[in-house]
């Protein structure tokens, strides 16, 4: 009886040691979303617009983080694609909202960064929506030719009064070419 009571009790020490790892290696709850502008929530071609927009601007010009914020769901993810040190082998790297604004932020401030949907292919069934948004990126919007392009691969969601971004990968830079198929807007 004592080696079966020591035995639970080793157990429940070890199973709560876990759950409180568990626990400490929880990430942060996320920011409070701030209040959309309705119009930049109200379709889908309104959040897609409101989202170039919020990151493109000349260099020095601060963005307004947000309004970024506003658009995507409380745990959304932003997830580029990249190669690896041996460019054959590539990676996803998953932010949150946060981390983009950290990581990207000084960048797009620092430089003049523009992005434009240059085409999309979407579909949607009921609250949900899948876009691919073809895209080109320039330093300045007068430039006479991109410096990269790629798609964005949209998720998100209707829920009933708004559009959220739910997540957004992509894949694209320097030297990419967009296919035909997704140039055009259906």
């Amino acid at each position: 009886m004592k080696l079966n009571r020591l035995v639970a009790a080793v157990a429940t020490v070890a199973l709560l040691g876990t759950a409180s790892a568990v626990a400490q290696e929880a990430p942060p709850p996320p920011p409070e979303t701030p209040e959309a502008n309705p119009a930049d929530v109200e379709s889908l071609d309104a959040i897609l617009a409101a989202l170039y927009d919020v990151i493109s601007g000349p260099a020095g010009q601060a963005r307004d983080w947000d309004r970024m914020r506003s658009l995507f769901t409380p745990n959304a993810r932003l997830i580029p694609i990249g190669a690896q040190r041996d460019a054959s082998t590539k990676l996803a790297r998953f932010l949150t909202v946060e981390d983009y604004v950290t990581r990207a932020g000084p960048f797009l401030e620092e430089n003049g960064f523009f992005e434009r949907e240059i085409g999309r292919v979407a579909e949607q069934y009921e609250h949900l929506a899948h876009v691919f948004s073809a895209y080109d990126s320039r330093h300045t919007a007068e430039d006479a030719e991109p410096f990269a392009r790629g798609i964005n691969s949209m998720q998100l969601m209707w829920d009933g009064e708004r559009w959220w971004i739910a997540n957004i990968m992509w894949w694209g830079g320097e030297g990419f070419e967009v296919p035909e198929e997704y140039l055009g807007k259906r």
